[in-house]
């Protein structure tokens, strides 16, 4: 599908179950992204089919693997995802734990967001991330996404902020 430096991102598929279960209990998954009540791989498998495969087939996109061209490994995800109170899609991004500090979520998020403008002809991309989450707020900025707007998550009552590669953007009526 697409290639990066160090990286190959890939579909999601059932056999991740395993890789998916590890990340999505990962400390920042559960700190910034939220608990998706991930408990065992049979919930995971879920989560693969009914959240990932789904929007593949649905959308056209989603949150791909991403996999260390050298060693075959999946270290995260990064893709988009499209939320119904933004007018385009956001970029996602997650990695395991032992893999942050390298480089590899500012590598990946770089190459699909080119993959996105250039394959997809997205034009505006937003970023979301939460107030407390300096390291994602820092990847978006060097991304050249700049922040625009706050919104409040309304499910986990949670301040969100809401970065876009659009300057002049206005925030949409919460509802």
């Amino acid at each position: 599908m697409l290639e990066s430096e160090r990286l190959r991102f890939e579909l999601a598929h059932l056999e991740d179950k395993g890789f998916f279960f590890k990340l999505l209990n990962s400390p920042n998954w559960i700190k910034y992204i939220g608990d998706r009540g991930i408990k065992t791989e049979q919930d995971s498998e879920n989560y693969i089919k009914n959240s990932l495969i789904k929007t593949y087939n649905d959308k056209g996109f989603g949150l791909y693997k991403m996999v260390v061209k050298t060693t075959n490994l999946p270290i995260g995800i990064c893709g988009f995802v499209k939320r119904d109170y933004l007018d385009s899609v956001d970029i996602g991004f997650a990695i395991l734990p032992e893999f942050e500090g390298q480089g590899y979520t500012f590598e990946a998020a770089k190459a699909i967001l080119e993959y996105g403008q250039t394959e997809l002809g997205l034009g505006t991309v937003y970023g979301i991330t939460t107030p407390d989450n300096k390291a994602s707020q820092h990847l978006l900025v060097k991304l050249g996404l700049q922040f625009v707007f706050k919104r409040t998550d309304k499910i986990q009552n949670q301040e969100l902020l809401i970065f876009s590669n659009q300057q002049r953007i206005s925030a949409p009526h919460q509802n």
